[in-house]
């Protein structure tokens, strides 16, 4: 047990002083990419946009919102902050768009999120390693 009064026999705080001594570089331009997917990513409409591509391929905007029960307006809105984070594609057939997952986009986004946690986690807990 520690005594949390004391900042110098937790191991927490031992570690903090070592990150803020710690350089770090920071590509914006991929933060505020990364940023971006995320954002997309964290609307529960956009979930169920992506979810309805996932599961029906390539389709058109109207299909979307009639089988989704949308306004037109907003799933415009959501789609355009999907395409400005490619994690849909599109393609013009005659009169109308169609859009697909990015499945590349999401798999880089999944094995970046999955990079950071794994950092975090040896950062919070060093020296323990996972169970499997």
């Amino acid at each position: 047990m520690y005594d949390l009064t004391q900042k110098t026999t937790h191991p927490i705080f031992k570690q903090q002083r070592t990150m803020r001594k710690a350089k770090v570089n920071i590509n914006t331009e991929k933060l505020e990419a990364s940023s971006e997917i995320m954002r997309a990513l964290a609307h529960p409409l956009r979930l169920r946009i992506l979810h309805f591509l996932d599961e029906h391929g390539e389709v058109n905007v109207n299909q979307i919102y009639h089988t989704l029960n949308l306004e037109q307006s907003i799933t415009s809105q959501h789609l355009r902050i999907l395409r400005l984070a490619d994690l849909v594609v599109t393609s013009r057939k005659g009169k109308f768009i169609h859009y697909s997952v990015n499945y590349a986009r999401l798999e880089n986004t999944n094995k970046a999120v999955r990079a950071f946690l794994e950092t975090e986690r040896r950062i919070v807990r060093p020296g323990k390693t996972k169970q499997g």
